[in-house]
């Protein structure tokens, strides 16, 4: 399911992937310019999910 939402969201142009040809094989993902785009809304998610994490331990 993850890798099938990787490539997913390489098709969109939010991720770029790169594979080395080792063994074990290693593949590793960065962010494109659009993706980065993404940056404040993210972290405003996080800080969002952090402060109801500390609302619902209370």
């Amino acid at each position: 399911m993850l890798t099938q939402q990787l490539r997913e969201i390489e098709e969109d142009g939010l991720v770029d992937r790169k594979v080395y040809a080792e063994v074990p094989p290693r593949v590793e993902y960065s962010l494109t310019e659009d993706g980065l785009s993404l940056k404040s809304i993210l972290d405003s998610l996080w800080v969002w999910g952090e402060q109801y994490k500390r609302k619902m331990k209370v």
